[in-house]
């Protein structure tokens, strides 16, 4: 770690910066010297981050002077993590030389110490050992950067690289492959901050209620779940269940037809604030039988669609309707609703350049909204051409 000098040596400091060998004299038994390069009198320590113990009640001016140096954005990181700036042992040169040697840029390292200042506090040790663990799931070092650029603390967050490694482990247990592994740790990385039993916890509630519904594979159902829903293991199993009881309860959901729908695309929804689940399916309740809907083609819609009742209520009805109002029914609607995950103004678009060519939604159907741009663009071409003829 990087020990900053205490206030009544930086006097001396100033007189002798350009001499890491002066300065090494005014701390007590240094283990090595960081280069010349550096704008503070640092020695590195051993310590653990147990030991960083902040500043009574004032920042260290000598580290804000290194961050700044640096390139850190001492504001932002003051927003984040403003205790950091307390501290009086920190490591951020050790930090930056080590993820130097892993290919980042002096850019990158400053823009990771700014929107998560806590990363200035892991030890090299810490940073080996983490960096190893992530090895073995990621391709490159260069990768693993990338992800620290986007989110450092999917990285930094945790201090644990013990727990982290039986997290691994455990998961990988059930089924869940390096690529598996590599979303979790980039989407969710507070799964791996998780206690081992918190997470063993939920996978065992997942195999019981596989069990419960009838299920053959229940460590299977589990991986299954986890895969398609990589937030589940930072949710409660209350939150969860309430999720499974509110589903089954509504629309009296046979247990082969929830489990199926469980360990499918149901299983993105089971994260979900309970009250926001039942807020937006009354609400989309409400649209449909508005509309001349009955029960059961709300109920086809969430077995077909269950991450409809992601959307908003306004947004929903505000989709629903520019879709109705271009000649649309809502049986066409039921068969595909995937349509339903293009944004209101991407669907207006595609429905107005439709409409210029005359395109007959009832004959031909709406298959073409659900169409990446490029082969709706290329389909756009081929009816112009043939308007043309």
């Amino acid at each position: 770690m990087t020990m900053t000098l205490v206030p009544g040596v930086r006097a001396l400091w100033s007189l002798h910066r350009t001499s890491v060998r002066a300065i090494s004299c005014f701390v007590a038994s240094p283990t090595h010297l960081f280069s010349v390069d550096i704008p503070r009198g640092l020695c590195t320590i051993s310590a653990n981050t147990s030991e960083l113990k902040p500043l009574a009640g004032r920042e260290n001016e000598l580290l804000l002077e290194s961050l700044t140096f640096m390139g850190v954005d001492v504001k932002m990181a003051r927003q984040r993590q403003p205790g950091v700036l307390r501290k009086f042992i920190t490591n951020e040169q050790g930090l930056a030389n080590f993820l130097h040697g892993k290919g980042a840029s002096r850019k990158v390292v400053a823009s990771i110490i700014s929107r998560y200042p806590r990363a200035i506090t892991r030890t090299g040790e810490h940073l080996e050992q983490r960096w190893a663990l992530w090895r073995g799931i990621f391709k490159s070092d260069q990768e693993i950067i990338n992800i620290l650029d986007r989110s450092p603390e999917s990285f930094f967050r945790s201090s644990d690289n013990d727990n982290l490694e039986k997290n691994i482990v455990f998961l990988s247990s059930l089924g869940l492959d390096a690529k598996d592994l590599h979303r979790l740790l980039t989407t969710a990385p507070r799964t791996f901050s998780n206690s081992v039993e918190l997470n063993r916890q939920m996978v065992k509630f997942l195999e019981d209620m596989s069990a419960e519904l009838g299920g053959q594979d229940h460590r299977q159902f589990a991986k299954a779940v986890i895969s398609r829903n990589l937030y589940i293991l930072i949710r409660s199993t209350k939150r969860v269940k309430a999720n499974i009881d509110f589903l089954k309860g509504s629309f009296n959901i046979s247990d082969p037809e929830l489990l199926a729908l469980l360990q499918g695309t149901g299983a993105e929804i089971l994260d979900l604030s309970n009250e926001y689940l039942k807020r937006n399916l009354k609400r989309l309740q409400e649209k449909m039988m508005s509309l001349g809907c009955q029960k059961a083609n709300v109920k086809k819609l969430i077995i077909c669609y269950p991450t409809v009742l992601f959307i908003g209520p306004d947004t929903l009805s505000s989709k629903l309707d520019c879709l109705l109002k271009r000649g649309i029914s809502m049986a066409q609607i039921l068969e595909k609703p995937k349509v339903l995950e293009y944004s209101t103004q991407n669907i207006t678009q595609r429905l107005e350049e439709l409409t210029k060519l005359q395109y007959d939604f009832k004959k031909n159907g709406i298959n073409i909204l659900d169409m990446s741009r490029k082969r709706f663009d290329a389909k756009l071409e081929r009816l112009a051409l043939l308007s043309d003829e």
